[in-house]
């Protein structure tokens, strides 16, 4: 592949670090500060512009979406535009239409929008929705419709994307989860009839069959990603993962040519290959890498040839060479305290 950039949020440090990818290795050219509790960005590369969200402080009384322009020869994020928000801050964002819309939700305050975007400056929310701790929200690739996942509801809520950038609920309006499962993250696959969700409490990645003209979705299965030699038993709602050794699932991305699912489980500190069959259904990893500690982001190249994973109880990311379902640690760079958002650029 050809020199790419990553760049990692680090919430603890309120910055994020831009690293240049290339010959095997991350080199670090900068890290951009003054990015309040930042935990999620979503990247506009055609224009090379970073939308971040970000929590109250630093001069501001509320949380908000700072738009930056990225300059890709020395890695520097310049602040040029910021929205502020009327409720709490975002925990994912999602460009959709070729940068020209954001979609945008927040777990704290159980709301999401969705915003007209021009020259990197977001208009009024044009619709806003409520569910509770509304954790992910992803568009499909043809910018018609859109998917928030729900982890307090154990749903899935689908929309049609109007025009205007309104969301529409669908018919049926949502999709369930197992009961008591936490759905997180999602990933629409590369042909866009099927949607995949990673689990909190059980680590389980689900898969929804997706009707591609109107545009809902039925629950076809699910496979574990989770590494039983851990040990770790099914969470719950409210609890601290961490003091009763229950499972703790996080990030979910499509390896290369969408044969894998990578997924990433915080209590085991493990990344592991969910098997995508022919026909769309899942297998578990035959094996688990122990990552950096705590890893709630990573992010996989476009070409599916590299991960990068970072760890909320470190302060560096890994980068891996990525064969099939197998990894092999290439090196680590420092990043800051509390990183937990990956993505290449």
């Amino acid at each position: 592949m050809t020199d790419s950039l990553v760049l990692v949020a680090n919430a603890g440090d309120g910055s994020i670090s831009t690293f240049r990818l290339a010959d095997g290795s991350l080199e670090r050219l900068a890290v951009t500060e003054g990015l309040v509790g930042t935990s999620t960005f979503a990247v506009d590369a055609d224009r090379d512009l970073v939308y971040a969200g970000v929590k109250p402080g630093a001069g501001h009384d509320s949380a908000g979406i700072v738009t930056l322009r990225l300059d890709r020869a020395s890695g520097a994020l310049t602040p040029i535009a910021r929205h502020d928000l009327s409720g709490g801050g975002m925990n994912y964002l999602a460009l959709a239409r070729e940068g020209s819309v954001l979609l945008g939700i927040s777990y704290g305050g159980g709301y999401g929008e969705s915003w007209r975007v021009a020259d990197g400056v977001l208009s009024d929310a044009v619709s806003r929705i409520a569910y509770p701790n509304l954790h992910s929200v992803l568009p499909s690739a043809d910018g018609r419709f859109a998917y928030a996942v729900s982890l307090g509801a154990d749903l899935i809520a689908q929309y049609a994307l109007t025009d205007d950038a309104r969301l529409e609920p669908l018919s049926p309006a949502t999709v369930a989860a197992p009961e008591g499962s936490g759905p997180r993250h999602l990933v629409i696959n590369a042909a866009q009839d099927a949607v995949y969700v990673l689990t909190e409490f059980t680590a389980d990645v689900l898969h929804y069959a997706r009707d591609t003209a109107s545009g809902t979705l039925e629950l076809r299965g699910a496979a574990s990603a989770v590494d039983p030699s851990v040990g770790a038993a099914v969470s719950r709602f409210g609890v601290d993962p961490r003091a009763e050794h229950l499972i703790w699932g996080a990030d979910l991305h499509a390896g290369a040519e969408g044969r894998y699912l990578w997924a990433s489980e915080r209590t085991g500190s493990t990344l592991g290959a969910v098997a995508v069959n022919a026909d769309g259904t899942l297998s578990a990893p035959h094996a688990y890498t122990v990552t950096e500690p705590q890893p709630r982001g990573f992010g996989v190249s476009a070409d599916g040839a590299y991960l990068v994973a970072a760890g909320e109880q470190s302060t560096t990311v890994s980068l891996y060479a990525v064969d099939g379902n197998t990894l092999s640690l290439l090196g680590q760079a420092e990043t800051g305290r509390g990183a937990n958002w990956v993505r290449f650029v």
